[in-house]
């Protein structure tokens, strides 16, 4: 197993389990609750550096998604010609009989798996959350096996699958991210997406937006054999009768199997255009994997949104503060500017990976009063929104930030923290970044 963390320590703990001889192996410091976990199991592993001649004696490598083909390591493996597999991957060849509903894309992956979640385990499916929210697949497998499992799936997840096959497999939308993954490539990348549905067959669902420009000029180039049903904004887009959801005079419509599930948008617990999609592409899902329309639209409107996805934070003397750090791309800072229905100061910024800001200059021109920029590196910012906006001013810790919008704002204004960069130039993560954000706010 190539790194420590969630993924490589769930792979190792399934790989003891079905009787193989497991090394792991961390280029850094593995974590202390990660390291217990391998001693508890009798796991031998190594920190800090790879001992090369183990790593290249290994008949299968697991790596984790976090670790880049560029690095020596990889391209010695890679040399070697050793079978190199995700930890999905590996978890699905022990998975059983259970069921997969994957979902991927570049925005909304988290919200709508959590979402699909939600609705089968309030129908009391044994199901569990697992990929990158929730414990590792190989994990829950090894620990406490599920007849469900709800997957949220990164591009990098999937560079490594060979076998592979989710029963539901969900395509949200793709824009350009991680591009430094992909040889700043914009196909290679969404090649990366598409693998989801690669070894698919004609009992399985593909569900897919049909509005995104891009999964429609691709869809043509990647053969399925997988049932499509499409979600739109247009009913006109698909045929009377057909299975799939559509939104349609603020109603939201799923249909499948001959019937049909209508429910009004504001009755849904997510709000904002781009949520609408999240819950077309859920209720779908939900659908195929069996449950009652009665339920479907009972959980709709129970369910609670995801921490740091425009998650209102506070009220501060009539300026609203909202907290959506997972926004590390310009496309997740489009989709929250357009749900935003008041005035906005911006706080923009982090370790930028390539960003074209030209996506959200209409939003910007339309809605932002002034951005705040958060990072180490603020040029690209200032370069792209100096001669748009009036006011764009320098931070470099959350506490800043938050004072300086906080100046800039007047009641009946909105501080929306949605940064369209990683987080790592000052933050340990995303949600990091959104904790001390959020204890920023508090502290005014």
């Amino acid at each position: 197993m190539l790194g420590a963390a969630e993924s490589g320590v769930g792979a190792a703990l399934l790989g003891v389990k079905m009787g193989w001889n497991v090394f792991v192996s961390d280029a850094g410091l593995i974590k202390e609750s990660f390291k217990q976990t391998l001693i508890n199991a009798n796991i031998e592993f190594e920190e800090s550096g790879h001992t090369m001649s183990r790593i290249l004696s290994a008949d299968c490598i697991v790596k984790s998604p976090g670790i880049p083909e560029k690095v020596a390591v990889m391209k010695k493996i890679r040399a070697e010609k050793i079978e190199v597999c995700s930890e999905i991957e590996f978890g699905f060849r022990y998975k059983g009989n259970s069921r997969i509903i994957a979902i991927t894309g570049s925005n909304g992956k988290s919200t709508t798996t959590k979402l699909i979640y939600h609705l089968l385990k309030e129908a009391d499916y044994d199901v569990a959350l697992v990929g990158n929210i929730g414990y590792s697949f190989a994990r829950q497998i090894a620990e406490d096996p599920k007849l469900w499992y709800v997957m949220e799936i990164s591009s990098f997840q999937l560079d490594d699958v060979h076998q592979f096959r989710p029963d539901v497999a969900v395509l949200l939308n793709i824009t350009p991210d991680h591009l430094d993954r992909y040889d700043y490539q914009f196909e290679n990348y969404i090649e990366a997406k598409f693998r989801i549905t690669e070894q698919q067959t004609a009992s399985d669902f593909f569900i897919l937006n049909m509005d995104d420009a891009v999964i429609q000029q691709y869809l043509s180039k990647h053969t399925t054999t997988a049932k499509k049903l499409f979600f739109t904004m247009n009913q006109d887009n698909l045929n009377e009768n057909e299975s799939g959801a559509f939104v349609n005079n603020d109603e939201l419509h799923i249909r499948y199997g001959g019937d049909e599930l209508n429910m009004s948008i504001h009755d849904l617990a997510l709000k904002g255009k781009h949520n609408q999609y999240n819950s077309m592409a859920a209720g779908i899902s939900a659908r195929v994997a069996g449950l009652r329309k009665e339920k479907i639209r009972e959980s709709f409107s129970t369910f609670e949104g995801l921490e740091h996805r425009l998650e209102f934070v506070a009220t501060v003397r009539g300026v609203d503060f909202i907290n959506d750090s997972k926004a590390t791309n310009v496309n997740s800072v489009w989709f929250a500017l357009e749900s935003m229905r008041q005035p906005v100061i911006l706080i923009l910024g982090g370790l930028d990976k390539g960003n074209d800001y030209n996506e959200i200059a209409e939003l910007v021109k339309d809605k932002v009063k002034a951005i705040v920029c958060m990072g180490i590196d603020n040029k690209p910012i200032h370069l792209a929104f100096d001669d748009m906006v009036n006011d764009v001013v320098d931070t470099q810790n959350a506490t800043d930030a938050v004072n300086a919008a906080y100046a800039l704002a007047e009641k009946g204004d909105a501080v929306l923290l949605s940064p369209a960069c990683a987080s790592f130039d000052l933050f340990k993560n995303y949600e990091d970044r959104g904790r001390q954000f959020k204890e920023a706010v508090r502290s005014l």
